[in-house]
């Protein structure tokens, strides 16, 4: 298949279903997609049994997409890039401390925590998974998916710094996961890195990635006071979302980072600079824009995605008892650091609860799940992530206006 038919078939479906969505079944766009996307993949499956010449064109279909490229080096740039630059900086900055403790303390204690539940519930279930493989699927399934939660806050209504705290640590938590997620890859080869090693490649990895993100986004801001096209400043942000990302990737730095930084950056710098010299309202509904569709085309790629993954009685066992591990794990780390920040800043506002249940999981999960190599507990790992992330969106995401709905009764000092 072709890349154009291949994305226009994308597109399509991600249209189609995105107007079944709204106009008959009332859900949010990416969810009733993706959803919807599940049951069409899963009823060719079904069909392909009475019809053999489906599963030869499933195949096919799946085979023509690269998921780990497709959304690790190309998706994900430009999301984490809109995702950012459209933040609420003055929230985030109130909330710098608990996006800081959740991200990056929060991160390592779940992919430790979840990894030594599954090593001792897993043999339950008939699967003999050794710690490495443990730890990896623990790295990849921790940090929150920023554009499945972005989605989520702007339709439901967390309060605003309920919302900088969960916005900000989804931001910035992929590339903090990625980095120990890559470690541990390595190790499983064989090449294990000391915790000294290790510590000084996450702080290299993920500086470099920030410093190149500001860096840029300032190089980035000069240019576009220097031009009174708002066609050109557009082109420039697009050149900074994908340039800067590609660059952060050929220099093996935290290219996840850089994106988030070279966001948040623009913004700020673009902020000092008056509407006579940069065309704020265009870019802001461009990015907007941008983010929708995108968001709609992965959410699509992700219901498809079942057809890609090996499902059988263990994996799937595995699956489950890895969405009740992920989903408890979520819920203790939160309400640890949120309790060890209300013991150091008296009164904190947050909530345990929004946070934890807010906590999605998506494609950035798969794409590290993705990258796993055949032997190496791949397929257990693979339908453990799809059963975490179809959880996470289809029920936690979907269900999330109904909870708050009951959680925001009370006030979030208290504890919601």
């Amino acid at each position: 298949m072709k890349t154009l038919e291949l994305f226009s078939m994308m597109v399509a479906t991600a249209a189609g279903f995105g107007w079944i969505s709204r106009r008959w079944l009332r859900l949010p766009l990416t969810i009733g997609t993706m959803l919807l996307t599940v049951v069409a993949s899963l009823a060719l499956l079904g069909a392909s049994h009475f019809y053999p010449g489906l599963n030869l064109w499933a195949s096919t279909l799946v085979g023509a997409i690269d998921f780990e490229n497709l959304i690790l080096h190309g998706l994900l740039s430009v999301l984490l890039f809109a995702g950012a630059f459209l933040l609420d900086l003055d929230a985030l900055r109130r909330e710098s401390a608990a996006v800081a403790l959740l991200s990056v303390a929060g991160t390592a204690l779940s992919t430790i925590a979840t990894a030594a539940i599954l090593f001792w519930l897993l043999p339950l279930v008939g699967l003999h998974a050794p710690w490495i493989e443990c730890l990896l699927f623990g790295a990849l399934i921790s940090p929150t998916d920023p554009i499945a939660v972005l989605e989520m806050l702007k339709r439901v209504g967390v309060p605003a710094n309920i919302q900088a705290q969960l916005a900000g640590e989804s931001l910035f938590n992929d590339g903090v996961g990625a980095v120990i997620f890559l470690a541990l890859l390595d190790a499983s080869r064989g090449a294990a890195p000391t915790p000294a090693h290790f510590l000084t490649l996450l702080a290299l990895e993920a500086g470099g990635g920030l410093a190149l993100g500001v860096a840029l986004a300032w190089l980035t801001s000069q240019l576009m006071r220097w031009t009174d096209a708002y066609q050109v400043e557009i082109l420039l942000t697009i050149a900074l979302a994908t340039g800067g990302y590609a660059l952060a990737g050929h220099w093996h730095i935290s290219a996840p980072l850089e994106a988030v930084a070279a966001g948040i950056a623009l913004r700020r710098f673009n902020a000092a600079h008056p509407h006579t010299s940069i065309a704020h309202e265009s870019i802001d509904t461009f990015w907007e824009v941008v983010d929708e569709v995108q968001n709609a085309i992965l959410f699509v790629l992700l219901g498809f995605e079942i057809l890609a993954i090996p499902f059988s009685r263990v994996p799937l066992r595995a699956g489950a008892v890895a969405v009740a591990t992920v989903t408890l794990v979520r819920v203790a780390v939160v309400a640890a650091l949120i309790a060890l920040l209300r013991l150091a800043l008296r009164g904190y506002p947050s909530s345990v609860r929004i946070l934890s249940w807010g906590g999605l999981r998506g494609g950035l999960s798969l794409a590290l799940a993705l990258s796993v190599p055949h032997g190496s507990g791949r397929t257990w790992i693979l339908v453990a992530t799809y059963s975490v992330v179809l959880f996470s969106i289809v029920v936690q995401g979907g269900s999330m206006d109904l909870v708050l709905k009951r959680l925001l009764r009370e006030r979030p000092e208290e504890g919601v």
